[in-house]
């Protein structure tokens, strides 16, 4: 990741062995470092390793010579193109006096070069958080505890993967305490790689749902590749489950560490607990009221899995609670948006779990005037996409929606679903964003509660600007 700061993170010379690759000189000598890491060439500055990955769309390769002439000191090539003269790797090289990092694979190149650089932090406290969902919030908790007494490095936003981690990775300086990654995936084996990666003194599991189901085949497979966040563990080091999750056992079975279970039941700190509706969460923690802003259990339950990440580093419960304080939603998480239609805009993806939870919090919400229900598809659910989706529409037929409007194809299992019903309830349905906003646009009126949820690739945030809401009420991190 490319950062403005001109601190040589590590020199040339440290990385050939534990890569297993070797160096080209073309002009700068062996002092030579690099001060930030990034495998975009439009993002290089002076300085930048270049890393250059081949993806499925694009070869990396074939900005090696923009990411030099941007200022790049070193880049990152696999072997096989170096040594293809049509690429012209060497001559790129040469014009602008920079280094070749030659190896076999430039991917495992950067997540070896991650953990090489990673482990020149041994008082580094670290810890991943991984899960099906609530990652990303769990993580922003967990820092906004945290950071109120150590000085905390994360992974901006939800850059979680095989190569967002890594590159979040290079964050780390001297000054760093405590750092706190959140760690996805979206094939078998990658939670493993990440975990080799950042050796995590603590890790933590959110839950296990269906996320992923498309790729993994079923909730046991999930349960197992998320258990492989332990799998660095030697004895010395912690992990956090919840408490009520199904595979509880399973995920603690043979863990190489210290177990310990969190949520409702077990925080001893966590007293009475007031749900407000859209306003949020008034709770004790230690004999002490604070508001947590995030509405719904789903977020309390987040907060909690932060709470028990921030009592093990260990912080004050004044830390914990100037944290559950100051937390705001992020984008398309719980954002409340007021205006003459109140927007429950929770579109940054959607599972099962999380949209059975989301209909059932809206359900559950003292509101006047009409409820509309926007639903987009749920996506890489695989052979689980139809059952999943008639399962949608069984949840929307018994809730308590004036209308539902469905997005996507694969959402037509819940139509047949609703239109098959006893209980006749509104439905619209549509493949076109277009279409969509423009029912929306006639159907809505002042008063009415709109909850958008679904996939990413959904993109149902296109919809605020038709449905008249304002800014988002708790604003974001």
């Amino acid at each position: 990741m490319a950062l403005m700061d001109n601190t040589v993170l590590m020199k040339a010379v440290d990385l050939p062995d534990a890569l297993g690759g070797q160096l080209l000189f073309y002009g700068q000598n062996e002092d030579a470092g690099f001060s930030s890491v990034s495998i975009d060439s439009r993002m290089v500055l002076p300085g930048t390793l270049f890393v250059a990955l081949n993806g499925a769309a694009q070869d990396g390769h074939r900005y090696v010579k923009a990411a030099f002439k941007a200022g790049a000191a070193m880049a990152m090539v696999a072997r096989s193109r170096v040594e293809d003269p049509a690429w012209e790797l060497v001559t790129a090289a040469q014009e602008h006096q920079g280094i070749l990092l030659v190896v076999e694979d430039t991917l495992k190149g950067l997540q070896d070069a991650a953990r090489v650089y990673l482990a020149q932090f041994p008082r580094l406290l670290r810890i991943g958080i991984t899960g099906s969902s609530g990652k990303t919030t769990t993580k922003e908790i967990a820092a906004a505890m945290i950071g109120n007494e150590k000085a905390v490095v994360m992974n901006p936003g939800n850059l979680n993967s095989e190569t967002g981690l890594p590159l979040s990775v290079f964050m780390v300086r001297a000054a760093h305490e405590v750092g706190i990654f959140e760690m996805g995936m979206n094939r078998n084996g990658e939670l493993g790689e990440l975990a080799r990666i950042l050796k995590p003194h603590l890790a933590l599991i959110t839950n296990i749902g269906s996320a992923h189901i498309g790729i993994l085949g079923s909730k046991e497979a999930i349960a197992q590749e998320k258990k492989t966040v332990f799998s660095e563990f030697s004895g010395n080091e912690t992990a956090l489950i919840p408490e009520d999750d199904a595979y509880r056992d399973f995920l603690a079975a043979r863990v190489k560490g210290r177990v310990r279970y969190y949520g409702l039941s077990s925080c001893g700190a966590l007293g009475p607990v007031i749900d407000q509706g859209l306003g949020g969460t008034d709770l004790m923690w230690d004999r002490v009221p604070v508001h947590f802003g995030l509405p719904g259990k789903h977020n309390l339950r987040n907060a909690l899995a932060a709470a028990a990440i921030a009592q093990e580093v260990p912080v004050s419960s004044g830390a914990i609670r100037a944290g559950l304080a100051s937390v705001r939603p992020l984008f398309g998480r719980s954002e409340i948006l007021h205006g003459p239609v109140t927007v429950i805009r929770d579109c940054y993806n959607a599972n099962p779990e999380s949209l059975g939870e989301a209909i059932a919090w809206c359900d559950g919400l003292e509101w006047p005037g009409r409820r509309i229900y926007v639903i987009g598809a749920m996506l890489e659910l695989g052979s689980a996409t139809g059952e999943a989706h008639a399962q949608l529409g069984r949840v929307l037929r018994a809730s308590k929606a004036d209308m539902v409007c469905l997005f996507g194809a694969e959402t037509q299992a819940a139509v047949a679903v609703l239109e098959g019903s006893l209980r006749k309830i509104s439905c619209f349905h549509t493949d076109s964003i277009k279409n969509l906003s423009r029912f929306l646009a006639d159907y809505i009126r002042p008063g009415d509660l709109v909850l958008l949820k679904g996939s990413r690739g959904c993109a149902l945030e296109q919809l605020t600007m038709v449905l008249g809401a304002g800014a988002p009420v708790q604003g974001v991190f």
